[in-house]
Parts: structure tokens; sequence; C-alpha cells
């Protein structure tokens, strides 16, 4: 430590610290910076005064001006809903089909739909509406109950198999292997036969018995060629759009013992304007269908 003196270059007084002959000037900070610096000590003191800011052990310091910025997102929530609830009245009087004809107010739904959508459905029909493993892609043209907007609405109503709603859409697929409905190598001819009419590789003879054990136990629901039956919530079978079955094995393990999905009955949760919204979204990704002449 040496001592205190002015640098001779400078003039400036040193700070008493050198390092192997080199010392430190004392440069004083300049006087715009100091200002700014106790200005922004004074604002500090005069905010913590006037708004919430020391946490306790229940809530923070109201402040004196009582400011609260749950009150201030409260008060714009409301607003925003204030000037929506002219147009949520008109799609909750209004059909489905004279809502799509409206371009502005159908523009709306959607919009709406989509932020419906995000908040209520993605955790099982994923962010793109893609689905996964036992549950629908909703931007196909394959649907179990039926893709017209009144279809999709009743869907969303009453769900599937949700057992607290009485107008639950309902099927049911008998355990054809696990209540001995089926022998294990009749449950195998079934599966070959499904391979065969969805064009994948399966075995000719066991797809020709399969055919005939299809006939009598399968075709009630799914129709004599796999067709499907919508009215039933009986799948396709002639394409490769499924929920659980992938590979011969899937297939198999569906027809011994068949996973049900179910789906929430939406009514109880949200209003109608709500699920009129969210139909017209999903109606609108790609797969929705016109309703028959």
């Amino acid at each position: 430590m040496a001592l205190r003196d002015k640098d001779e270059i400078s003039g400036t007084e040193t700070t008493g610290h050198e390092w192997d002959g080199i010392r430190e000037l004392d440069t004083p900070m300049p006087r715009w910076w100091l200002y700014t610096y106790y200005a922004c000590i004074i604002f500090a003191i005069g905010y913590v005064i006037a708004y919430p800011a020391w946490p306790v052990i229940h809530r923070a310091t109201p402040g004196v001006l009582g400011y609260s910025s749950r009150v201030e997102l409260t008060k714009e929530i409301d607003a925003a809903r204030l000037a929506q609830s002219s147009q949520l009245e008109r799609i909750k009087s209004l059909s489905l089909e004279d809502i799509r004809k409206d371009p502005g107010l159908l523009q709306f739904a959607t919009a709406g739909g989509a932020a419906a959508f995000r908040l209520n459905c993605v955790q099982c029909h994923g962010s793109g509406a893609a689905g996964g493993k036992g549950y629908p892609n909703l931007n196909d043209d394959d649907w179990l109950w039926g893709g017209t907007l009144d279809q999709i609405h009743t869907t969303l109503q009453h769900g599937i198999r949700y057992m607290t709603d009485a107008d639950t859409r309902q099927s049911l697929m008998p355990s054809f292997g696990a209540d001995s409905i089926l022998k294990p190598e009749e449950v195998d001819d079934v599966a070959n036969f499904v391979l065969k009419i969805s064009s994948q590789p399966s075995d000719e003879a066991a797809a020709l018995r399969g055919a005939v054990i299809f006939k009598d136990n399968c075709a009630a629901c799914h129709g004599e060629n796999g067709e499907g039956d919508r009215k039933l919530g009986a799948p396709r079978l002639t394409d490769k759009v499924t929920l659980y079955v992938t590979d011969k094995a899937s297939i198999v393990a569906q027809i011994n013992k068949p996973r049900q999905g179910v789906m929430p009955a939406w009514n109880t949760r949200l209003n109608e304007a709500t699920i009129k919204q969210l139909a017209l979204y999903v109606h609108s990704l790609g797969g929705g269908e016109m309703p028959a002449p």
C-alpha cells in the first residue's frame, strides 16, 4: 500500500493502491451519473411507499395508493368479455349452420374455439390436434361418430362412454379372446382378415378363414366389408387409420381384450357458446364434413 497522492500526468488523486509500480487512480464518477443514481434511490423509496412492495406473511404491503395488478387485470378481462358478449350471445342463439354462413361471426367463433381447444383439448389430442395412440386425429376425415358440425357438437356435449351423462356416445366391443368367444387360432385368422382388407401383408389362407369368422361375429358392427358404422361408433377397418392398432400383434390384442377410450362430456364444464365454438374449430381443421342432403 502506498500513500494517497496525485498522479503527475492527470492530476487525479490515487487510491493508495499499487501493484508492480502501477498506481490506481481514484477517478470520480461523472456528475450526471451520480445525479441519476440518487434520483433512482429517491424513486425507489417513493415506489415502496406508494405501491405494494414488501412481502409479509399473507400479502405484500398495500402501498398508500392501494394499487393492485389483480384488480387491473380483472377490469381488463371484464372489458374484453363485455366487448365479446354480443357476439357470444349470437353464437349461443344461432344454429351452427347459420353461424357458418356468417363469415365475420364464423371467424370470431373459430378463433374462440382455437383458444378453448388449447385450454381443454390439447392434453389428449395434441397442440396440432393430430392425436396419438388412443386419441383420434381431428385433422383427417376418418370419424367414428361422424364429422358434420352437428355430429361433432353432439360428441363434445355428451362425450364418449362418459357414464355420468345419460346421452353419452356409447359403443362396446366384446372381448372375443378373454371371454372365450373365439379360440386363439380364430382370433389370429380374423387379425389376418383385417390386415388383408386394410391392404397390409397377411396370410392368405388364414384371411380366408377369418372372413367367415368376421362375418359371423364382427360384421354386425363393422359392416360386412369392414367399412364401419358411425351410428354405432364402429371404426372403419379398410384403411390404416387406427387408435390402438399398428401391427398384427396389436390387432390380436384388440380382438382379445379391446381398449375402450373415454371422452368427457363438456356440457357440464363449458357453456353452450364455447362448445359451439369448439365444434366450429374442429370442423375447420380439414376433416369437417357437410351434412348429407
